[in-house]
């Protein structure tokens, strides 16, 4: 048993640091993208530095966090406690959303390797959106894994639609401010 909390306790710790990095990878995005509407040198040192910060969060912090959190998740669906969670609906439920959350990996990794290269194809707005992705994702997995039965996601997600909808009311009030 000691085994198993040891990998949970790693398996949580590579999770915070892979969700840190999606999350912040894609503000990273959003301030690249917004160089765009600059000229001159502000947009070149700029564009300059978010490629440095984008790039050492990626290749630093969140692909190897991303890693380490399949290869401990491996680990804990072998131990015998996982097994017998593999067994039930709510896990197969989770897994789903985890693997939601590597294509959603997999997507801001294209993303990236398109800001690298100056190619800008999404407005801020577009990408404020999918930021939340990764938070839908975060909070159905939280509660599946919290309530281990397979409505608990959708108490996760009842309650997340209420947070998009906060959220979006926020981003258009941002966005006007900013028009301002």
């Amino acid at each position: 048993m000691e085994y198993y909390n040891i990998l949970k306790a790693l398996h949580i710790i590579f999770i915070v640091t892979w969700f840190a990095g999606l999350f912040y990878v894609v503000r990273l995005f959003i301030y690249h993208t917004e160089t765009k509407s600059l000229s001159g040198a502000e947009k070149d040192i700029l564009q300059k530095q978010y490629k440095i910060m984008t790039s050492r969060l990626w290749n630093i912090i969140t692909w190897p966090s991303a890693i380490i959190t399949l290869i401990i998740a491996t680990l804990l669906l072998n131990t015998p406690l996982g097994v017998v969670f593999l067994k039930q609906p709510w896990m197969w439920i989770k897994l789903s959303f985890v693997f939601l959350l590597y294509l959603y990996h997999f997507a801001c990794h294209l993303i990236y390797k398109q800001l690298q290269n100056n190619q800008i194809k999404y407005s801020s707005h577009q990408l404020r959106i999918w930021n939340e992705i990764a938070t839908i994702i975060l909070f159905s997995v939280v509660f599946l894994i919290t309530l281990k039965t397979t409505l608990g996601w959708i108490f996760g997600v009842v309650g997340i639609i209420g947070l998009i909808i906060l959220l979006m009311l926020g981003i258009k009030l941002y966005n006007r401010i900013r028009k301002r």
